[in-house]
């Protein structure tokens, strides 16, 4: 019986900083595409240069449909997606060449670790985060979400061995770029499904996402960084309301 392959889904933006990280990881895959939106950076370049699949994408539909782009652009028996700062240890690897060789489920769940400012989150809700991420083609599929898409399957999803090590936030500069994007984002699909903002709401749910976040998600347990997740976390959603009621309608 021929060994099922393996493709990796990848969307990229000017995604030099870690990308030929994330591609070296990758050498047990039979086929990376990368969908790239644009880049004027190195990005490009970089995939080539390991051999990756590159398609220019440079309309932006959401985070949601251009993942889709990438796993449409495979045609492997399994699909891997990953982001561009996300990197796959040994141990995760051999996981994945042992799960679809004998495939015990059509979706699988990594464990994703992800680093603040250069500091490994364990709270905070940040972790345990287990993502799902490896799944059978034709079993799985990206919500159209314009920002924090989901996978959406209708099994349940397995648990592999091994950290994915996520470089989300290098440093402060990321932080206020994401924090302008996803609330902005979150705006516009916010307003698309008929929900009203303001200043008052923008000052309480924001407030509430600062105690949920270092009180009941115990992110004071992360130091200085858990606060920082907390304050961000609290302007993400405080921007976001705020631009849902007072952006105009497009």
């Amino acid at each position: 019986m021929a060994e099922p392959t393996l493709g990796v889904a990848l969307i990229a933006l000017n995604a030099s900083a870690r990308l030929a990280q994330c591609l070296d990881a990758l050498s047990f895959a039979d086929d990376v595409v990368v969908i790239d939106g644009g880049s004027t950076d190195d990005t490009v370049a970089i995939a080539q240069a390991h051999g990756a699949r590159v398609i220019v994408e440079r309309d932006w539909p959401g985070f949601g449909p251009q993942k889709n782009r990438a796993v449409d652009a495979l045609d492997t028996d399994w699909i891997l997606s990953l982001d561009t700062d996300e990197i796959v240890t040994p141990e995760l690897a051999r996981s994945i060449r042992d799960a679809i060789r004998a495939p015990a489920a059509q979706v699988y769940a990594l464990d994703r670790l992800s680093s603040f400012c250069g500091q490994w989150i364990h709270h905070s809700g940040w972790y345990p985060d287990w993502v799902p991420r490896l799944f059978r083609r034709g079993a799985a599929r990206f919500s159209d979400d314009l920002v924090h898409e989901r996978l959406v399957f209708d099994t349940a999803a397995q648990r592999l061995a091994g950290k994915l090590m996520h470089y989300s936030y290098e440093d402060f500069e990321t932080v206020v770029r994401k924090l302008d994007a996803y609330s902005t984002a979150g705006a516009r699909q916010r307003r698309a499904a008929g929900q009203r903002g303001g200043f008052g709401k923008a000052l309480g749910r924001g407030a509430w996402a600062f105690v949920r976040t270092y009180v009941l998600r115990r992110g004071f347990l992360d130091g200085r960084a858990g606060f920082m997740i907390a304050v961000f976390n609290a302007e993400t959603v405080y921007y976001r309301f705020l631009k849902l009621g007072h952006e105009p309608a497009r």
